[in-house]
C-alpha cells in the first residue's frame, strides 16, 4: 500500500479540483518544520508558504496524467502542452544528426532548449548534449515522477542562468512504501514502432514515518519506423521541384512529384569536358553496363537515380535502462539528511542511406579526378577508365592530364550507421531542517555531481587519402591494375573501380573504408545552501518572509571525434575536438511582503521580489531580478503580475568551439569593381593587396573564375569574448475559483498574458553579412573573419576569398508574446466521477532579429509555431472502470514567410490546415491491487500534413515536420499495473 505524507487541507482540495493544468501548483518540495501548519515550496520561489499560490503562471502534470498517457518518455507527454515549442532533439527528428541521435529535449515558448531550464526536485540536472545545457529526458524515469511543474517566464533570479523562457521542474516520488510493477507492450497499426516497458518501484518507511528509502528500476525499448514502410515515403519521393511549386498551382505545393530520385546513383554519374575545353557532357550506366544518359525521374525510360527513402528512418530505435533512488534519514527531531541518485544507460541506433560521394569531396575544390598518372615524366592511363569516358576526356584544369568528375552512391559500403551508448549518472546529498534557536527558520544545504558520457561508432564513411591513392590506378605489367603510388602499394592500396553497379571489390572497400567514432563527456558539480523564514517583526497583514543563499557550480565538456574527422579526411568537413569549462559563484535573496489582508477589496495583497548576483569565470558579473504582486479582492478571484530580468550565460560550445571547417557559398562583393571606382565598396576592396594584383592582371576590373567561386573555405568557431544574454519578461494574469457557487465550486479558470524579449542574444554571424559589413558597410571588425589570397594559388586568382569565417556574437534578439488560458473541473456525474482540464495558448508574436538593424523575422503562424494550440484532458472513473482521453489541437499554419516572399499575392500562399489527434486509455481494476490498461495513441490515425523535401520545415526522411506533427500514426499498447 502506498503511504503519502498528508498535506494541508487547502493543497488537497487543489489536487482534487484537478489543477494539473492550472496555475495553482501543489508543492515542489517538502520541508521539516516545527509548526503545526505544513509549509510548502512552489516552483519559482525558494520561500516556504502555508499555501501553494504563485504570482507566476504555473501548470502541472501529475503522476495520474503520466499514467494515463502510456508514455515511456516524458517528452512525449510534455509536447502536448501548448506552452511547449517544437523540440530541437527527439526520436523523430534526430536520425540525420552526427551527434544527438535519439536525445529528447524540451523547448518552452519556442525560444530554444538552452533557454529552458530543467530541474529535478528544484535542482539542476546534468546536460545530455555536449557543450550545451539541454537535459536529455531519456535519463528521467517517468514512473518515478510525482509531477512536473511548468513555469513560463524568466526565473533566473531564483534558479540562475538559462531560465529565460521558463522552468520545467520534475518532482520525483518520495515517501513510497510497497512495490509497484508496471509492464506494457505496444506497436503501431503498421506493425512497427514496437514498444516494451517494465518499471518496478519500491520503498519502505520507518515506523515513525521520519526516515524512508525508495528505489526504481526501469527498462524500455522503442523500435524503429522506416520511411519505406509509410505510404508515399517509400516510393522514392524524396525531392521536389520548388520552381514548379512557386510558379504553378499553389494548391499543389505540398504534393510530390513521383518518382523523383537522388542524382547520386549507385552506378555513378560521370562528367567530362567543359565549356572551354571540348564538349561537356555526362552519362551513367544501365544494369548491363551500357553507358546511357542520366535521367533522375525516368522521363525517358527507367529512372537512373537512387531511392534514398529505402534506407531512411522516421523514428530512431531507443533502448533505456534506468535506476533511481532517493531517501531521507532522520538525524533528530529538527534535522534530516537526504540523498538522490539516478543512473541511465541509453542505446540508440541511427541509419541513413549510403554515402553520396562527390569527387569534389576527394579533390577540393573543383572535384577534378586525374585520368592519368605522371610517372617519370610519362603519362600513364588508368586502365579502369572505360573507353567511352576516355575518348571524351580532355584536360580541363591545365595540368596536362586528361581528367573527369563524378558522383556516386557508395552502396557497397552499406548504410551509414551509428551506434550510440550514453550513460548519465547524477548524485545529490545534503541536510535540511530547522535552524537552532528558531521556530520556523528552515535551512538546506546540498552537493551534487552529474556526468554524461557518450560513445559513438559509425560506419559508411570513406578515407579520402586512401581513396585518392585507389583512384590513381596504373597497369601492373601482367594485365591487371595497381595503385600508382609506391608507398600506397606498400600500405596495401587496392585500385577502386567506380564505373557501374557493384564494381567496388571487397578488397578496395576495405582499404578505403573509414570507421568513425565520437567520444563526449559532460561533468557538472554543484554546491549550495539556503536559509529562509519569517522576520521577527511583521506588518499588520502578516509576517515578512525572507530567503537567502548561495550556489557554486562548475561545468566542463569535451567532444572528441576520430582523427580522420578532425582532419576532414573522411569526405566531410574538418571537425576538431571541443573542450571547455567554466564555474560560477552566485548569491541570491527573496522576500515576500504582505501588504494587505482581510480588508475591503483586499482579501490579500502580497509583494514578492528576488535578486541574484552571479560571478562567472567566463562572462564576469550578471544580475537578475524578479518582482511580482498577488492581489485577491475576494477569496474566489486573484490577480497576479510579474516583471523579471533573466540572464543566460553562453554555453561551452558557444564559447570554445574551435574552428570547424566548412565550404560555404558566398557572393564576393568585390567582383566587378574597377581600379578607379570611388564608391565605398571599391575603396574597401582595393585595400586588400591581392585585389590590387587582380585588378592589375585583368585590365582594371576585379575578375573571378569558376575555381575562385567554388574554392571558398571557412571556419565556424566559438567566441570566448561572448557576454550573457538578457531576457525581460512580463506576465499579467487572473485566477478564478468560484467556490461560493455550488455548481462551480470545483471549477478553476486562469488567464495569463506573457511577453518575453531577449537582447544581446547569441547568434552566428551570417557570412554574407560579414562581407557586406567589411566591404562598404563601415565596420572593419568583420574584416577579421575574411581572408583573401595575396597571390595566385593554383587555379585560384589573387584577391579571391580563401576563407570566409563565422563566429557567434551577442548581436541577435528574440521575442514572443501571447495568452495562456487554462480551466479545470471535477465532480461526480452519474454513477462515476468526471474530470476535465483544458489548456490553450494563443501566440501573438514570435520574432527573431538575426543582427542589429535588420527587420524582425516573424515566425508566429508558421509550421513550428502556430498561433493556436490546445490540449483537452477528459477522465471518467466508474467503479472498476476508467477512461481517459487527451485531444491535442494544432492550429492552421503556413510555411516560412521568407520562402513565401516569392508570392506576389499573399492570399495565394499555401496553408497547412489544423491538426488534431486523440489518445485514449481504458483501465479496469481486476482486483484492488491489479489494474489492466489498454491505450491508443493517435486513435483516428491522423496523417501528418505533407511538407516534402525542399520545403522549409521538412524533417529529412519523413516528408513532414516530425517535430510539430505525428509522423508515425495510430499506435496501440496493453499493460498491467500491480501494487503490493
Amino acid at each position: 500500500m502506498i503511504k503519502e505524507r498528508k498535506l494541508s487541507h487547502a493543497v488537497r482540495m487543489i489536487c482534487v479540483a484537478g489543477l494539473a493544468m492550472s496555475s495553482q501548483a501543489v508543492l515542489a518540495q517538502e520541508t521539516v518544520s516545527a509548526n503545526t501548519v505544513q509549509k510548502v515550496q512552489i516552483t519559482g520561489s525558494r520561500l516556504l508558504s502555508p499555501n501553494a499560490d504563485s504570482p507566476t503562471p504555473l501548470q502541472v502534470l501529475t503522476s495520474a496524467d503520466i499514467a494515463a498517457s502510456g508514455a515511456v518518455n516524458l517528452q512525449d507527454l510534455l509536447q502536448k502542452n501548448p506552452t511547449m515549442g517544437t523540440p530541437g532533439l527527439s526520436r523523430t527528428n534526430s536520425n540525420f544528426l552526427t551527434s544527438g541521435g535519439g536525445v529528447s529535449t524540451v523547448n518552452l515558448r519556442n525560444l530554444g532548449e538552452s533557454r529552458t531550464l530543467v530541474l529535478v526536485n528544484g535542482r539542476r540536472f546534468v546536460s545530455g548534449v555536449p557543450g550545451d545545457t539541454a537535459v536529455d529526458l531519456n535519463t528521467i524515469p517517468i514512473d518515478f515522477i510525482e509531477r512536473v511543474e511548468l513555469m513560463t517566464g524568466g526565473a533566473s533570479a531564483t534558479y540562475g542562468s538559462d531560465a529565460v523562457a521558463g522552468v520545467v521542474n520534475i518532482i520525483l516520488k518520495r515517501n513510497f512504501e510497497g512495490v509497484t510493477v508496471d509492464a506494457s507492450v505496444g506497436r503501431s497499426s503498421r506493425s512497427d514502432d514496437s514498444k516494451k516497458k517494465l518499471a518496478i518501484t519500491f520503498g519502505t518507511t520507518s515506523s515513525d514515518g521520519a526516515s524512508n528509502i525508495m528505489g526504481h528500476f526501469g527498462y524500455s525499448k522503442q523500435g524503429s519506423v522506416m520511411s519505406k514502410d509509410r505510404p508515399g515515403l517509400g516510393a522514392a519521393v524524396d525531392q521536389y521541384s520548388l520552381a514548379e511549386a512557386v510558379t504553378g498551382d499553389v494548391r499543389d505545393i505540398f504534393k510530390t512529384i513521383s518518382p523523383y530520385y537522388s542524382s547520386f546513383a549507385p552506378q555513378g554519374r560521370f562528367f567530362y569536358g567543359n565549356a572551354a575545353n571540348g564538349p561537356a557532357g555526362n552519362y551513367t550506366y544501365d544494369r548491363n553496363g551500357n553507358p546511357i544518359p542520366f535521367d533522375t525521374n525516368g522521363n525517358n525510360g527507367a529512372a537512373t537515380g537512387f531511392n534514398r527513402s529505402e534506407y531512411r528512418t522516421i523514428a530512431v530505435p531507443t533502448e533505456r535502462f534506468l535506476f533511481a533512488t532517493n531517501g531521507t534519514l532522520k538525524l533528530n527531531d529538527n534535522n534530516n539528511a537526504f540523498f538522490e541518485g539516478t543512473y541511465a544507460q541509453t542505446k540508440v541506433d541511427t541509419n541513413i542511406e549510403p554515402f553520396a560521394l562527390d569527387s569534389s569531396n576527394v579533390y577540393r575544390p573543383d572535384g577534378i579526378v586525374p585520368g592519368e598518372s605522371l610517372i617519370g615524366g610519362v603519362k600513364i592511363r588508368n586502365p579502369l577508365i572505360p573507353d567511352y569516358l576516355w575518348n571524351r576526356m580532355t584536360d580541363t584544369n591545365g595540368d596536362g592530364l586528361r581528367d573527369y568528375r563524378f558522383t556516386r552512391r557508395l552502396t557497397e559500403f552499406g548504410p551509414r550507421h551509428s551506434s550510440v551508448n550514453r550513460g548519465t549518472l547524477r548524485l545529490a546529498t545534503g541536510v535540511k531542517g530547522v535552524l537552532p534557536f528558531t521556530n520556523d527558520w528552515n535551512y538546506d544545504a546540498f552537493v551534487s555531481y552529474g556526468r554524461t558520457t557518450e560513445s559513438q561508432n559509425s560506419t559508411g564513411q570513406v578515407n579520402i587519402m586512401s581513396l585518392r591513392n585507389s583512384l590513381a590506378g596504373v597497369p601492373n605489367g601482367s594485365g591487371g591494375v595497381m595503385c600508382a603510388d609506391v608507398q600506397a602499394r606498400t600500405d596495401g592500396c587496392v585500385p577502386i573501380n567506380m564505373f557501374g553497379f557493384g564494381t567496388i571489390t571487397p578488397e578496395a572497400l576495405k582499404y578505403v573504408t573509414a570507421p568513425g567514432s565520437l567520444e563526449t563527456a559532460i561533468t557538472q558539480k554543484i554546491a549550495g545552501a539556503n536559509v529562509g523564514g519569517d522576520l521577527p517583526w511583521g506588518l499588520p497583514a502578516g509576517n515578512i518572509g525572507l530567503s537567502a543563499g548561495f550556489e557554486w557550480r562548475s561545468e566542463d565538456s569535451s567532444s572528441v571525434p576520430d582523427p580522420l574527422t578532425q582532419a576532414g579526411l573522411n569526405a566531410g568537413n574538418a571537425t576538431p575536438p571541443t573542450y571547455g569549462k567554466f564555474n560560477v559563484r552566485e548569491v541570491y535573496a527573496e522576500t515576500r511582503i504582505p501588504l494587505l489582508k482581510d480588508v475591503v477589496l483586499a482579501k490579500n495583497l502580497d509583494f514578492r521580489g528576488s535578486f541574484r548576483h552571479g560571478d562567472y569565470s567566463t562572462v564576469g558579473s550578471t544580475n537578475s531580478w524578479n518582482a511580482g504582486l498577488e492581489w485577491a479582492p475576494v477569496s474566489s478571484l486573484k490577480f497576479r503580475g510579474t516583471r523579471a530580468v533573466s540572464t543566460r550565460a553562453p554555453n561551452i560550445n558557444e564559447l570554445y568551439q574551435p574552428p570547424s571547417q566548412d565550404f560555404p557559398s558566398v557572393s564576393d562583393p568585390c567582383e566587378g569593381i574597377t581600379a578607379t571606382g570611388s564608391d565605398p565598396i571599391s575603396v574597401a576592396c582595393r585595400a586588400a593587396p591581392g585585389v590590387a594584383a587582380n585588378l592589375a592582371a585583368n585590365g582594371g576590373v576585379f575578375t573571378l573564375n569558376q575555381a575562385d567561386k567554388q574554392g571558398v573555405s571557412g571556419y565556424n568557431r566559438g567566441n570566448p569574448n561572448l557576454g550573457a544574454e538578457q531576457g525581460r519578461s512580463s506576465t499579467i494574469g487572473v485566477v478564478v475559483t468560484p467556490t461560493m457557487i455550488p455548481m462551480l465550486s470545483k471549477f478553476t479558470f486562469t488567464a495569463d498574458y506573457f511577453n518575453i524579449k531577449i537582447s544581446e542574444a547569441i547568434v552566428s554571424t551570417p557570412r554574407q553579412f560579414s562581407l557586406a559589413q567589411c566591404y562598404g558597410g563601415g565596420n572593419p571588425v568583420y574584416c577579421a573573419l575574411i581572408t583573401r589570397r595575396a597571390t595566385a594559388e593554383g587555379s585560384n586568382s589573387p584577391g579571391s576569398i580563401k576563407y570566409s569565417d563565422t563566429a557567434v556574437t551577442n548581436s541577435g534578439g528574440y521575442g514572443t508574446k501571447g495568452i495562456d488560458l487554462t480551466a479545470s473541473w471535477a465532480d461526480r456525474v452519474g454513477p462515476g466521477r468526471l474530470s476535465a482540464k483544458v489548456a490553450y495558448t494563443y501566440l501573438k508574436t514570435l520574432w527573431a532579429v538575426p543582427l542589429p538593424g535588420e527587420a524582425e523575422d516573424e515566425s508566429a503562424g508558421e509550421v513550428e509555431s502556430p498561433r493556436n494550440k490546445a490540449v483537452l484532458n477528459l477522465a471518467y472513473k466508474w467503479g472498476d472502470f476508467g477512461i481517459n482521453s487527451t485531444t491535442s489541437y494544432t492550429g492552421r499554419a503556413g510555411l516560412d514567410d521568407q520562402f513565401l516572399n516569392t508570392y506576389e499575392d499573399p492570399q495565394l500562399a499555401p496553408k497547412i490546415g489544423s491538426y488534431t489527434t486523440t489518445d485514449f486509455q481504458l483501465t479496469y481494476d481486476v482486483k484492488k491491487n491489479y489494474q489492466v490498461y489498454f491505450g491508443m495513441d493517435n486513435a483516428f490515425d491522423k496523417k501528418a500534413p505533407p511538407i516534402v523535401t525542399g520545403l522549409p520545415g521538412n524533417t529529412t526522411g519523413t516528408e513532414t515536420n516530425a517535430s510539430a506533427y505525428d509522423p508515425i500514426g495510430r499506435r496501440y499498447y496493453l499493460g498491467l499495473r500491480v501494487t503490493l
